[in-house]
């Protein structure tokens, strides 16, 4: 599609819009239009899935992508009316009687980028948001992985009109022509680096922008805390989707002394979660082949620099193809790559500090991340914690699961990102907060218009004296 075959779907979907906004009723049918097709299309959707990544359990596409969508469809559809409904507010003292109140409105026509590794989730996750407010969509899935994107394309165009909600499939070209439109709304989901060039693109058309990035997200282990406990949650959060996940844990922080439980507790956590992991067919192979020597070539820094390598699983079996062994990297410096990237694989650093001020310090002296984990029972430690650092979401001893909770807002902060989305959050990221005061017919505002005669003068006095604190 060019360029201006991508305008003209825009300019359509704007005239739409214009012509007849969606209400509730058509919001409701749309959601539940696209759960419909979701369903009848769920092995379509998890096949594409499973031969865009050579190899991924369906039941994890199943579980992490196909279910929380319709979940979050089901959570759209019992509460929208409750999100739309207008909300008034008490009117500053010295503009009463008047009344004033709020309510949301669809912005217009707004365009989504979704991200490779989790494509059906991350590309129809925002739609949900975006027609829970009242929008038209045009959908852009990652290249990345293409099959999944055509079955999207395919599923979406043959069920909604164009003019309403459509999806377009194309290379990095199409891509950047996309993010350059005058969307009403512009919602990314990818890494940094190309966050910042699809900021870039729609600053010209100073399109508002939702970016949900990525990070490296530390899991932070205090001593006191069971290790077996600790590795097991963390050691499952990391090797879903084999660490192509943006919340996965990216690196571990913790005293020395742990280190050797905790590389005994990681091997028996992946013999137990993919045992024989290289031929098991329920571990996920890299996306391909350049983001596999992306992640060999992490590998090569850390150890020429001083690191040390844990093979955990198959520790007899080299990695093949685009099946890559988890590994634990230790006496890690920040000097790495892989310190200083997010890893986006199955490569877990263990950075040794002593103490939780340590870490705390270590996190808030680089990029925020998107997510934090904190492993620990004390009350007191972990409100500290929580009131010390900044990220975009925190699982106090769990990892990745905050991201599930539809009543909690899930985006990044800083590099890691711009905005929120899911649920309520969502609903208001695509809608425009719009703020109204109804005037009566007596107000006391006419009494203070031009001139300024001396009564004027005292009330006006009178009324700065009573807004002083």
């Amino acid at each position: 599609m060019t360029k201006s075959e991508l305008s003209n779907l825009l300019h359509n979907q704007k005239l739409a819009f214009q012509k007849s906004p969606p209400e509730y009723e058509k919001r409701i049918k749309s959601l539940k239009k696209l759960s419909d097709i979701i369903e009848e299309n769920k092995y379509r959707l998890i096949e594409a899935v499973y031969k865009d990544f050579g190899l991924r359990a369906r039941e994890e596409t199943l579980f992490l992508e196909i279910f929380p969508l319709q979940d979050e469809i089901r959570h759209a559809v019992k509460n929208l009316r409750s999100w739309m409904k207008r909300r008034y507010v008490p009117s500053s003292w010295f503009l009463l009687p008047s009344s004033a109140y709020y309510q949301f409105q669809p912005l217009g026509s707004v365009g989504i980028m979704g991200a490779w590794n989790y494509q059906i989730l991350l590309t129809l996750s925002p739609l949900v948001d975006a027609i829970a407010a009242g929008n038209h969509a045009i959908l852009k899935p990652s290249e990345i992985a293409p099959t999944s994107a055509e079955v999207i394309k395919e599923i979406i165009n043959t069920n909604f009109s164009a003019d309403y909600i459509h999806c377009v499939t194309g290379d990095s070209e199409l891509a950047k022509d996309f993010s350059s439109l005058p969307f009403d709304h512009l919602f990314f989901t990818g890494s940094t680096r190309v966050g910042k060039m699809v900021m870039a693109s729609a600053a010209p058309n100073l399109t508002p922008v939702t970016l949900e990035l990525g990070g490296k997200s530390p899991a932070i282990i205090h001593n006191s805390y069971s290790v077996k406990r600790a590795v097991k949650r963390i050691m499952a959060g990391k090797l879903f989707n084999a660490g192509q996940t943006c919340v996965a844990p990216d690196y571990v922080v913790m005293p020395e002394s742990l280190n050797e439980e905790f590389r005994k507790e990681a091997q028996l956590a992946v013999e137990k979660l993919y045992p024989g992991i290289q031929r098991n067919e329920q571990y996920t192979q890299i996306i391909n082949s350049g983001h596999f020597e992306r992640l060999q070539a992490l590998l090569k820094d850390a150890e020429e620099k001083g690191a040390r390598v844990i093979e955990l699983g198959d520790r007899d079996v080299a990695d093949t193809a685009n099946r890559m062994n988890p590994k634990l990297v230790f006496n890690v410096s920040s000097d790495m790559d892989l310190m200083q990237e997010e890893i986006f694989g199955p490569i877990l650093p263990v950075l040794n500090l002593e103490t939780v001020e340590e870490a705390v310090d270590y996190v808030n002296n680089n990029a925020k991340p998107l997510a934090l984990y904190y492993f620990d029972e004390k009350k007191r430690r972990i409100d500290w914690l929580l009131k010390n650092t900044l990220s975009g979401g925190v699982t106090v001893n769990d990892t990745i699961y905050h991201l599930g909770q539809h009543n909690l807002p899930f985006g990044g902060v800083g590099a890691s990102g711009m905005g929120h989305y899911h649920g309520y959050d969502g609903f208001k990221t695509f809608s425009k907060k719009r703020a109204v005061m109804h005037q009566r017919k007596f107000a006391t505002t006419d009494f203070l218009h031009p001139p300024f005669t001396d009564l004027k003068k005292k009330l006006i006095n009178i009324i700065g004296r009573f807004s002083k604190v």
